[in-house]
C-alpha cells in the first residue's frame, strides 16, 4: 500500500474522513506519483560553459514524473485527496508547493511583468525557471482559465516547468477539453490541452456524494431574499461582531491602485455586491481584500446571468479567494447559491461557486488550525 492511501486510510479509521469508493479508487494514482517522484534523481544545478552562458534552461532534470489532472464534480474530495498528496511529499522531503491556480497564475503574470521592465527578450522563460528552482512538485487547486492573457502562455509555462523536472497535480471541475472553452483565440490554447494529455494522467473522480452540502451549518450566514428582514439580520450580526464601534471605510493598496470597502471595524468589513463585483477588480483585489479581513458582509448579491455576466465572473473570483483564504462571509441575496445562476454561459463554473458558498455556511468555517 502506497504512503497516500495509508494515510487516506488513517484517517478513515480516525473518523476524520468517510470512506469513499470513487476517492479510493483514485487513491493507486495518486500513489504512483509519489513513488515516481521518490525513484527519480532531484535536478543538479548546471555548471561550467552551460550556466555562465546562460545555455540549455534552468536546472538540468530527468524526466519528471507523469503528473495527475484531477477533475470531476464540485464537492467530491478532489481538494482533500491533493492536499493528502501534498502533505505527504513535503513529509518525504520532496519540495511541493500547494496553491490556488487563480494565485499562482497571478504570482506569474507579476513575474512576466518584471521581466518586461528589466527588457527581456524572452519573459516566460526566467519566470518558469524560477518556479522550477523552488519546487519538484507543483499542486493545484481549481485549474480553470478564463483569462486570455493566462491562456497565451500557459502552454510554454508548463512545457519549461516540465523540462525543468517539475510534476504537477492539479484538480479542475472540467475534463482538459472543456478549458477555456469558447475562450478568445482558442485555437492557439490546444497545444496546452494536448501537453496536459502527454505529461499528466487523467482521471475523473467519479463520487455520487457533495460533501459540501452534507455539512452541519451553524448560525445563519446566508440571507435569501435580499429583503428589508434580510437587512436587518445582517445588520444585527454587524453589531454582535462590531461592539457597534464607529465604522470607517477600508482602504487597500494594490499595485499601486486603491480598493475601498465602504465599512470596516477591526477586521470585519463589508460591501454592497456592486462595490465589489461591479467594479473593474480582479484576482489581485480580491486575494488583497481576503488577506486584509476574516469577515466580510456582502449586501444585496443579485440573481446572475448573461446579462450581468462579468459581475458573475467577478463574483466567481472573489469567493475563489474569500475561500482558499478561510474568510468568513456573511451575505444576503436574491435566492439560495444553487439558484443564484441556473442557465446560461457561465451556470456550469457557477456550480462550484454555490457549492462553496454552501460550505462557507458551516458553523466552523473561518477557524483557521492553529
Amino acid at each position: 500500500m502506497g504512503r497516500i492511501s495509508t494515510r487516506y486510510r488513517d484517517r478513515v479509521a480516525s473518523g476524520a474522513l468517510r470512506p469513499d469508493p470513487a476517492q479510493e479508487a483514485v487513491l493507486p494514482d495518486l500513489d504512483r506519483v509519489l513513488t515516481e517522484m521518490l525513484a527519480a534523481p532531484a535536478p543538479r544545478p548546471r555548471s561550467g560553459w552551460r550556466a555562465l552562458l546562460g545555455v540549455g534552461g534552468g536546472d538540468t532534470a530527468a524526466a519528471p514524473a507523469r503528473g495527475l489532472y484531477l477533475w470531476g464534480g464540485v464537492g467530491r474530495g478532489k481538494s482533500m485527496l491533493m492536499d493528502l498528496m501534498a502533505e505527504t511529499a513535503q513529509e518525504a522531503g520532496i519540495p511541493c508547493r500547494r496553491v490556488h491556480f487563480h494565485e499562482f497564475m497571478q504570482e506569474i503574470q507579476a513575474g512576466l511583468e518584471a521581466a518586461r521592465k528589466r527588457a527581456e527578450q524572452d519573459t516566460v522563460r526566467p519566470v518558469a525557471q524560477e518556479v522550477a528552482r523552488q519546487v519538484r512538485l507543483l499542486c493545484f487547486d481549481e485549474m480553470q482559465i478564463t483569462d486570455i492573457a493566462d491562456a497565451m502562455i500557459v502552454g510554454r509555462l508548463f512545457q519549461i516547468l516540465f523540462d525543468h523536472g517539475v510534476t504537477v497535480v492539479t484538480t479542475s471541475n472540467r475534463e482538459p477539453e472543456d478549458l477555456y472553452k469558447h475562450g478568445l483565440n482558442r485555437q492557439l490554447f490546444l497545444p496546452f490541452i494536448a501537453l496536459i494529455r502527454e505529461r499528466m494522467q487523467v482521471t475523473c473522480l467519479d463520487s455520487r456524494t457533495d460533501y459540501r452540502q452534507n455539512r452541519q451549518t451553524g448560525g445563519q450566514v446566508w440571507f435569501a431574499p435580499a429583503d428589508a428582514e434580510a437587512r436587518a439580520a445582517m445588520d444585527a450580526l454587524w453589531s454582535d461582531l462590531t461592539g457597534d464601534e464607529a465604522a470607517a471605510p477600508l482602504k487597500i493598496e494594490v499595485k499601486g491602485r486603491v480598493v475601498d470597502l465602504p465599512a470596516a471595524s477591526g477586521r470585519v468589513a463589508r460591501a454592497g455586491f456592486w462595490d465589489l463585483c461591479g467594479k473593474p477588480l480582479g484576482p489581485a483585489d480580491y486575494l488583497a481584500i481576503s488577506r486584509a479581513v476574516d469577515t466580510l458582509f456582502v449586501d444585496g448579491i443579485p440573481r446572475l446571468s448573461v446579462s450581468n455576466y462579468n459581475e458573475a465572473k467577478r463574483f466567481v473570483t472573489l469567493i475563489d479567494a474569500l475561500y482558499e483564504a478561510r474568510v468568513r462571509l456573511i451575505a444576503s441575496a436574491a435566492d439560495q447559491p444553487e439558484q443564484l445562476y441556473n442557465e446560461g454561459e457561465g451556470s456550469f463554473e457557477f456550480e462550484r461557486t454555490a457549492s462553496r458558498l454552501r460550505e462557507m455556511q458551516d458553523a466552523a468555517w473561518g477557524e483557521r488550525p492553529e
